[in-house]
């Protein structure tokens, strides 16, 4: 039995009951053809949206319900992953990008950006990965110029998400020939100059379009920069923590999916006339996982909750991203080995999870940018990653 968790009010639980039913009723049967093709359809979004659950921190002002409190972003995570599939990446859309347009976006440009995003017709994306860029933002190549009444783009992107579907996307340019000298941009699909490569091939996450998207010449209006060109890189280590407790969310309810769908499993395959799970062995695995996830849970809703109150460090976000990527890759990788030959093959749910979680501990940083980030808040170092 999983751990009682005290951060959660009566309201939080009665919201979960309604969005499970919505997923378990009108989404679920999706996810097959969500894999076949490659990504969810707008339609899908805009459900969402019809249901006020993109950007839940949007005011009413903008077509939102106004709620900052992040809780109720888990309970949407926790139940898609449950319900649906893990690469469902509205919470890419929600809190990955969204909080840009919160914190940095003038009221002209919120008016004009976020009623779309909140009714799911205007999907977004975020555009920081390049071909030879990563972990280290500092070092993009995308160029913007200003030339006065608009912003000369240059460059290209990969690895984005919601890259295939997007409309809007934030992207990350140097302005200057100073390290981490960056401007954020919004950037929409119908813009002469926007065009996007290859629908990428990926190990897992089928369900989340990962594509690539080129910037040629595009003359971007000055009233689609956010906030001061040259402090781009400040605001994306002030987006970050949050960026990386949703990651460590999405790991950890992942994770905990896994381990429910193996314990179902264990109690009824049978080896040598027992059940799997009556073996020692398996009991112990399974126990060590349990008190593991537990753990690791009670933490995570800390975190949340020092995120409510604008006290979150990167540091705990780093810790937080860490141990749920680690935890859910231990998770899903024992849940594997506990369905036998069955877990090898494509319809069980267990493979795809497998396949599923091993981007978790690269992407939103990778695990060894997370140890240096901890690192160094305890003094080991210099303290210039995000």
């Amino acid at each position: 039995m999983q751990f009682p968790r005290t951060h959660l009010e009566p309201e939080h639980e009665m919201f979960r009951d309604q969005v499970r039913r919505f997923l378990k009723d009108t989404m679920s049967d999706k996810v097959p053809k969500w894999r076949a093709q490659g990504h969810v359809d707008r339609e899908d979004f805009l459900a969402f949206g019809a249901q006020g659950w993109l950007c839940l921190w949007a005011d009413e002002q903008y077509g939102g319900p106004g709620i900052r409190d992040i809780r109720y972003d888990q309970v949407l995570q926790e139940e898609t992953i449950r319900w649906t599939d893990i690469g469902f990446f509205h919470n890419a859309h929600s809190m990955l990008v969204g909080p840009y347009l919160d914190r940095f976006a003038n009221e002209e440009q919120k008016a004009r950006f976020l009623p779309g995003a909140v009714s799911g017709e205007t999907i977004m994306a975020i555009a920081m990965t390049e071909p030879d860029t990563g972990s280290d933002l500092a070092a993009i190549r995308t160029r913007a110029e200003d030339m006065g009444d608009h912003w000369l783009l240059n460059g290209a992107k990969t690895f984005i998400s919601n890259g295939l579907i997007g409309d809007l996307f934030v992207v990350a340019a140097k302005t200057g020939d100073k390290r981490g000298q960056i401007g954020l941009f919004v950037v929409t699909a119908d813009m002469a100059g926007f065009s996007r490569g290859r629908h990428l091939k990926k190990l897992g996450l089928p369900v989340q379009d990962t594509a690539e998207i080129r910037f040629d010449d595009i003359r971007v209006p000055r009233e689609n920069l956010l906030g001061d060109p040259g402090m781009g890189f400040a605001y994306m280590a002030e987006c970050l923590a949050v960026e990386r407790t949703m990651s460590a969310i999405s790991s950890l309810s992942h994770a905990q999916a896994a381990f429910d769908i193996t314990l179902d499993y264990i109690k009824e395959r049978r080896a040598f006339g027992r059940p799997v799970g009556a073996f020692q062995n398996t009991r112990f695995v399974m126990a060590d996982l349990r008190t593991r996830l537990d753990a690791a849970q009670a933490y995570l809703d800390q975190c949340v909750m020092l995120a409510n109150a604008g006290r979150l460090t990167p540091e705990n976000a780093a810790s937080a991203k860490l141990l749920c990527s680690e935890l859910q890759g231990e998770v899903v990788d024992s849940g594997l080995q506990f369905h036998g030959g069955a877990g090898y093959m494509d319809e069980y749910e267990i493979s795809h999870m497998f396949r599923d979680a091993r981007i978790a501990r690269i992407y939103a940083g990778t695990s060894e940018i997370m140890k240096e980030i901890i690192g160094r808040g305890l003094g080991l170092g210099e303290r210039d990653l995000t």
